[in-house]
């Protein structure tokens, strides 16, 4: 089972767009789509899945506020993703 995390997880970080966000999302600490998708020059529903391609490994989450979602990082991440996020 931990080796089928790990490729979910190391298939979700192989992408320069999703380590865009994810180092957009470890600067600001929760973000919507738009502000997401704004600050990287991405399309809102392209933004919109690779959200949902880190959410679905595990990396970040999603809280609802009224209308609008916001994505954060999971608090306890995989020792993988840590080092990731080191590096950004």
């Amino acid at each position: 089972m931990e080796i089928q995390k790990l490729e979910k997880i190391l298939k979700a970080v192989a992408n320069r767009r999703r380590l865009a966000i994810l180092s957009y999302l470890k600067k600001e600490s929760e973000a919507s789509v738009s502000d997401i998708s704004g600050t990287i020059k991405l399309s809102f529903k392209s933004t919109s899945q690779h959200l949902r391609t880190l959410a679905a490994a595990g990396i970040i989450e999603r809280n609802q506020k009224g209308y609008f979602g916001y994505y954060h990082l999971v608090k306890n991440q995989h020792p993988i993703v840590q080092n990731i996020l080191s590096l950004l």
